[in-house]
């Protein structure tokens, strides 16, 4: 279930000694339907305001200034910071306060290394499987991010580039027609959406992928599995390498937070 995104909010990162800056209110609180689960609602507005980037990687997540803000009681804001935990989207820091998780070069490692087994599998199953209008949806997903440009003279923003990828990677899945297959895929993409931001806060250029997607994509439309395989290893390799380059040179600073 896709997440309702959050209303233009601003978030200042809570950063320790020597600079602390203190936490500000975000605005533009969504609006809460008392008729419906408070739980549930809670859950979904940080939920999309962590993968939305409105709260960044590190940030501090005050209970008092998060109930202020979505109006609501701290118990149902307990619960969904307690699951958001269980999604791995929140940590607990030395102090045992919560902060949104930033990911390390060794958890990056890891979800490439998950992504690699399983969108080997997606990817030839969907030469096998994929119906015309699935390789009609993936070739408009590449023929989107091939005509765009994440920054801010392109068509499209970094954000929604992101957006393109996820689509392009998740509409493979689907064609292999494995459901269970796309359940496993899913639940890494929330990580990888969480591990984007990051990386792309850091540096937007991060996330250059056109040419790669085109070669998986014609590998596909081929129906010629030992191509696409090596052609979607290839691609998440070398995105791989990047985004724990990216990490890697940034975790001096991470360490101090």
């Amino acid at each position: 279930m896709v997440a309702p995104r959050v209303a233009a909010v601003h978030w200042a990162s809570i950063r320790p000694a020597p600079e602390v800056k203190p936490p500000v209110i975000l605005s533009s609180p969504p609006t809460i339907n008392r008729g419906k689960s408070l739980y549930e609602q809670v859950y979904h507005a940080l939920r999309s305001a962590i993968l939305t980037g409105a709260l960044s990687p590190g940030d501090r997540l005050v209970e008092t200034q998060l109930a202020e803000w979505l109006q609501v009681s701290r118990t149902p804001l307990r619960e969904a910071l307690r699951q958001l935990q269980q999604d791995g989207l929140v940590t607990a820091d030395v102090s045992g306060g919560l902060r949104v998780t930033t990911i390390t070069a060794a958890d990056a490692e890891d979800l490439y290394d998950c992504r690699l087994a399983l969108e080997a599998l997606a990817v030839a199953g969907a030469c096998t499987h994929a119906t015309e209008e699935q390789l009609e949806a993936i070739a408009a997903c590449v023929a989107k991010a091939e005509g765009a440009v994440a920054n801010s003279h392109g068509s499209l923003s970094a954000e929604s580039l992101l957006d393109v990828d996820y689509q392009f990677h998740h509409l493979i899945a689907e064609g292999s027609g494995n459901r269970r297959l796309v359940s496993l895929l899913d639940s890494l993409f929330d990580a990888m959406a969480l591990l984007r931001i990051q990386t792309l806060q850091q540096n937007p250029n991060v996330l250059d992928i056109r040419l790669e997607h085109r070669q998986i994509y014609e590998a596909i439309l081929s129906r010629d599995p030992d191509v696409a395989v090596a052609a979607i290893s290839q691609h998440l390799r070398a995105s791989k390498t990047r985004v724990v380059k990216e990490i890697e040179g940034h975790q001096p600073m991470a360490a101090k937070l």
